[in-house]
């Protein structure tokens, strides 16, 4: 019977994968892979042999139809991505939604994806959360910092490693400086990191380093109490700062929800 798998894979480590995922690679008719060379790399770990096949960003809307077409002659396809769950921010969604046009089996199997493990690690509330995956670069990306700001729920976002000081100093403004916040590394490989603190400390952490691999950032939600700012006064200073705006200085009132205690919590975990 035709159908089509969305087969999640591991983020890092090759563990990470459950049996039935690895049972249903060996059957189908067809591997969609957002890169075959990776992809390769994980068949080849558990000895599957099968006919792999590109589907990426650069693709979908071409090969889409493709698919579509060997489905309906009743192949079993399984779409992959390089390392998680396809269609969370890698290509899946636009075959998905064709497939159920057609009327076509889809199932997808339960598995990995790096924004959960983050969210639980971050020790902030996992009752409510939003997922953003990664903001847009540029057009859109403040006026959705400034609704998110208002959000009472957790947040979690995907960053790339070269824009994260960037993202951290945006952060720092938008949400105010001591939203607490947690920023995962690596996770599930050898060399993973989670690292805990204020948003202002996290900021000064990540200054000028250079930083590798995926990245998955969570922030505390807005506070419906706000605490007073224990910032210290400045007072008789020869150079005191310039006032801030109304609109910044509510910002801060408005979004902090913990005083600053000049300790980041970093943790490096050991995979067995």
């Amino acid at each position: 019977m035709a159908k089509l798998y969305i087969v999640p894979t591991p983020i890092g480590n090759l563990e990470d994968i459950t049996l039935r995922a690895i049972r249903i690679l060996k059957e189908v008719d067809l591997v969609l892979a957002e890169d075959t060379r990776k992809t390769q790399i994980l068949l080849k770990h558990y000895g599957i042999e099968n006919k792999l096949s590109s589907h990426h960003a650069f693709n979908e809307h071409k090969s889409v139809y493709t698919v579509i077409e060997k489905l309906k002659e009743g192949s079993t396809i399984a779409l992959v991505s390089d390392a998680g769950t396809p269609g969370i921010s890698d290509p899946g969604f636009l075959l998905v939604r064709e497939c159920m046009k057609e009327n076509i089996l889809v199932e997808c199997l339960p598995g990995p994806t790096a924004l959960i493990p983050a969210l639980v690690n971050s020790g902030l509330p996992c009752d409510r959360f939003i997922f953003e995956g990664f903001l847009p670069h540029k057009k859109g990306r403040q006026t959705r910092l400034l609704k998110l700001a208002e959000e009472e729920s957790t947040l979690v976002f995907y960053e790339s490693p070269h824009r994260l000081a960037k993202t951290m100093e945006q952060f720092t403004v938008f949400f105010g400086p001591y939203r607490l916040a947690s920023v995962s590394r690596e996770l599930s490989k050898i060399h993973e990191e989670n690292i805990q603190g204020t948003l202002e400390e996290l900021e000064k952490h990540f200054k000028d380093k250079s930083i590798k691999g995926e990245i998955v950032i969570v922030v505390s939600g807005k506070c419906k109490n706000p605490t007073p700012d224990p910032s210290p006064k400045r007072e008789g200073s020869k150079n005191p700062s310039p006032s801030p705006s109304p609109k910044r200085e509510e910002s801060r009132a408005t979004h902090r929800v913990a005083p600053p205690h000049n300790e980041i919590v970093h943790r490096k975990s050991k995979i067995v």
